[in-house]
């Protein structure tokens, strides 16, 4: 259906891709993946047509429609909602636009045009156009008083979801994402989700979401050394049979055949949990025919990420007693929050409002005065915070060895044989440990934030939105490391493997209370009567 061949991009010296040769086909959603800078989003811009290669092409199989997701969010200012989402099938719109227009101006001549037009709207389901619209953004969490309403006037993070509908709108042959759950919450992922997996088109998608990688995902494609492979099966798949295809190489006098039985339980283990029972026959048989020499060794580099405690703290962390925020516009945030925090507890702090959890954190943290209640922390705890958005912490123009030596507690932390040693686990090795930290990318202050927390080796790590930014080998290596820690965790994040390993205990904020179990993410996510109770507790909001 879609096939690129003989791709090669060069950016200067540099050689993004070399001789690329690869065929998506329809059925199949194939998730894209890559350390940061090996050139995931060109590839989607490559097969959109927004960015031209070097040399190659690419081919769309004749009178078959590509719908790629709108990443420029103002794009659309000037049309109403409903309008924008009937957009994501050009074609359609284009003939409704030509039968208005003959309309505006009808005369006999033109009655004919009119209605040749009008059976090729019919053809393409046009009639229906606006209801199938209006599901599409009913489903994704868009109420009917918003259908109407200018894209100019509604909040930045509805515009994300309107240009979701977009994409997914008239049911495309070929679907282009490029990083389609940020800002999404957890029930529009699971739509999301839901919808992919049921998808029989070709869906071709970038995301550093794990659990959402492995719902959708039949195949993998992934770039590395200038070449992209595409290998059967989800993230997690492709994720331990690489580790495993690391191991067995590192292991050079292992039996071929101890090799093939340990790679035949682990596609037994796999084959057994396929997620989607209409994938499970392909995918097997697609299983069943790989080798570990298939699976290529990577180049990606997973930084050291270790917390450790200075000191263990008393029983008791934190204490909140009726606790209450606005936001600056004086929206209610959450109301009455109450909690005690135990010694080790691995908490989730989720809201359907983002800025609830950031209040929150800024107020527990002396940043941000609460309207009502109090908090108090132990005395024998230690903090450390990682807020969502850093950019106060890299203002000075200096380097990254002077910037980390800022929370250096000895005269050895402060040696820059020692700071630069630091630097260089979290992937800042040679000359880039000297770079200034005014023209760090995202993911890198991120790894600095990262950098600067371990140094404070605090008994408490608050996170909020810790994996913004980060590509997956850094979100895997963080989220192991929150497991192996001994200490107190309280954390928001949107990734949703992440909030599921790491938390024991769920706190949710809303405007009228918290609620407050000991369950596991999926479980609190998935308890029908919780869902009730959480519905409740939320003012009539989209």
């Amino acid at each position: 259906m879609l096939s690129v061949s003989n791709l090669s991009v060069q950016f200067g010296k540099r050689i993004l891709f070399d001789e690329v040769n690869v065929t998506f086909t329809q059925g199949n959603c194939y998730g894209v993946i890559g350390a940061n800078g090996a050139g995931k989003s060109t590839f989607l811009k490559i097969l959109s047509g927004q960015v031209d290669p070097t040399s190659g092409h690419v081919h769309l199989e004749p009178g078959k429609r590509m719908s790629i997701l709108e990443q420029n969010h103002n794009a659309y200012d000037e049309s109403t909602v409903l309008e924008t989402v009937v957009m994501g099938n050009k074609p359609l719109f284009s003939i409704k636009q030509q039968i208005d227009a003959l309309y505006a101006d009808y005369t006999d001549e033109n009655a004919d045009k009119i209605g040749e037009l009008q059976v090729q709207f019919e053809e393409m389901n046009g009639w229906n156009a606006d209801s199938n619209a209006a599901a599409l953004l009913s489903n994704l969490g868009i109420t009917e008083e918003f259908h109407y309403t200018l894209m100019a006037d509604i909040d930045s993070k509805l515009k994300v979801r309107v240009l979701l509908a977009q994409a997914l709108f008239g049911n495309p042959d070929v679907l282009i994402m490029d990083e389609p759950t940020n800002d999404l919450d957890y029930e529009t992922i699971t739509w999301l989700e839901n919808f992919l997996a049921d998808y029989e088109n070709t869906v071709i998608v970038v995301s550093h979401d794990r659990h959402f990688l492995d719902s959708i995902c039949t195949s993998i494609a992934d770039i590395d050394y200038g070449k992209m492979n595409v290998y059967s099966g989800n993230y997690t798949f492709w994720y331990e049979s690489s580790q495993l295809a690391s191991r067995q190489r590192a292991q050079q006098n292992k039996k071929a055949e101890e090799k093939a039985k340990e790679l035949q339980e682990f596609i037994a283990r796999f084959s057994a949990n396929v997620a989607k029972s209409k994938q499970a026959t392909s995918r097997k048989k697609m299983l069943s025919k790989l080798k570990i020499e298939d699976i290529k060794p990577s180049s990606r580099r997973y930084p050291a990420i270790i917390f450790e405690r200075e000191r263990e703290a008393g029983d008791q962390i934190l204490n909140v007693e009726g606790l209450s925020a606005k936001s600056e516009d004086g929206d209610l945030l959450f109301e009455n929050v109450n909690l005690n925090l135990a010694k080790g507890d691995k908490v989730a702090i989720i809201s359907r409002d983002s800025r609830a959890t950031t209040a929150f954190y800024e107020i527990i943290n002396g940043h941000k005065k609460a309207e009502k209640g109090e908090f108090q922390w132990g005395i024998t705890t230690t903090q450390s915070y990682l807020p969502a958005d850093n950019s106060d912490f890299f203002k000075e123009d200096i380097s990254l060895v002077d910037w980390l030596r800022q929370w250096a507690k000895t005269e050895e932390e402060r040696e820059e044989v020692y700071i630069r040693g630091f630097l260089g686990k979290m992937l800042f090795s040679g000359e880039e440990a000297l770079k200034t930290c005014t023209v760090l990318s995202g993911g890198e202050k991120v790894r600095c934030m990262l950098s600067r927390m371990m140094m404070l080796r605090a008994n408490v790590v608050m996170l909020d939105e810790p994996t913004n930014h980060l590509d997956l080998e850094s979100i895997t290596a963080f989220n192991n490391s929150l497991n192996n820690f001994k200490g107190t965790v309280m954390f928001t994040t949107h990734d949703h493997h992440f909030a599921q390993t790491v938390a024991d205990r769920i706190i949710e904020l809303t405007p009228k209370g918290n609620i407050d179990r000991y369950l596991a993410f999926d479980e609190y996510m998935s308890d029908k009567t919780l869902r009730e109770q959480r519905n409740k507790m939320y003012v009539a909001t989209v």
